[in-house]
């Protein structure tokens, strides 16, 4: 279905710059307010599915790494990576 919608310029264009920001499309923008304000979408709601269904699934990316330290210490993950890399494909490192 098609609907048309007269809006200011100025109110157009924040939603232009609102979409581009969110990644979507003016008309999925609309789409997903319309929804919200109908209650056909509420973000928390939408959160908690995903949770369960995280805790459902099988992801294999994070059993593979399950028991191993997860810093966000750059340096030290740089280094494991170089480290199972370099392990993974046989390269030697000197110095």
């Amino acid at each position: 279905m098609t609907i048309s919608v007269r809006m200011d310029p100025l109110l157009e264009r924040e939603l232009e710059l609102a979409a581009k920001r969110q990644g979507v499309t003016k008309t999925q923008f609309v789409i997903g307010a319309v929804e919200r304000a109908l209650g056909r979408r509420n973000p928390y709601e939408l959160m908690m599915t995903l949770k369960a269904e995280e805790e459902r699934t099988d992801h294999r990316l994070i059993k593979k790494f399950e028991g191993e330290e997860q810093p966000y210490d750059t340096e030290g993950s740089r280094k494991a990576l170089v480290k199972k890399l370099s392990e993974k494909h046989s390269v030697r490192r000197t110095g």
